[in-house]
């Protein structure tokens, strides 16, 4: 059995964002933080930093929020921008703000362009972020597409050959599997992920994408009632469906 991390709490809640270490010691010092029922009075005290603490633990009268080492399934909206280099509002903009002074800092796993909406996972575990993001993984995504003219009928066979080259590269892409929901869209799920592959799939059989939603990762799908900018923390069960569909290692 793996030992359980303890952290000072002024240290905790300083690296979860809610202050400087001075800012929670006083905090503490006011009696604003109860573990259990009972005020802790000494900010140097050592908290085993357990799952269930946000469930034990209040600051300020209000739930701990999650302790290192969570996943966040987000509904990304339209026009929200995953990279700082896009113009337009962010995806941390939809986090509290405190959360964005968090140590470890929360990244988002992937991303998605400021015009594709859908299923976006957000954690501050470096590691589990690279087991997801990893080439190796072939972590199955699945896009909802649609599209300015008809299918021809031919792009589930090409896409499903591993054979086509997307204009400027000199590698085929790897077999993605296309299923036709009507004349003008279709669902395309990818185990890669190149810039703006959907869309330049697409683009390589003469059509168009007016609009994409990526709606499942692995076998974690999107909920129908998790509106767009809103947000939840995954569960154990929950994070070990992105990996039930992988082909990787």
């Amino acid at each position: 059995m793996s030992k359980i991390p303890t952290l000072r709490l002024d240290r905790l809640l300083a690296n979860m964002g809610y202050g400087s270490r001075r800012e929670v010691q006083q905090l503490v010092h006011a009696g604003l933080v109860v573990l259990d029922g009972g005020t802790i009075s000494d900010a140097d005290e050592r908290i085993a930093v357990t799952r269930d603490l946000p469930e034990r633990m209040l600051v300020r009268g209000r739930p701990l929020d999650p302790p290192p080492g969570f996943v966040l399934m987000v509904h990304k909206p339209l026009g929200a921008t995953c990279s700082h280099k896009e113009a337009g509002p962010l995806v941390y903009g939809l986090l509290p703000e405190r959360w964005r002074r968090r140590d470890p800092a929360i990244s988002t796993i992937g991303r998605l362009d400021k015009e594709t909406s859908g299923l976006l996972l957000m954690t501050d575990d470096g590691t589990l972020l690279h087991r997801i993001i990893s080439p190796r993984a072939h972590i199955p995504k699945r896009y909802h597409v649609t599209l300015d003219r008809p299918l021809t009928g031919d792009e589930a066979a090409i896409f499903a050959a591993g054979t086509l080259m997307l204009e400027g590269e000199d590698k085929p892409l790897l077999p993605a599997h296309m299923e036709a929901l009507s004349e003008r869209s279709a669902y395309l799920t990818l185990t890669e992920g190149r810039y703006h592959q959907v869309r330049r799939m697409f683009a390589a059989m003469g059509n168009h994408v007016t609009a994409l939603h990526r709606d499942r990762i692995g076998d974690l799908a999107l909920p129908a009632d998790l509106e767009p900018g809103h947000y939840r923390i995954l569960s154990e069960a929950e994070l070990a469906l992105i990996f039930q569909s992988a082909k990787g290692p």
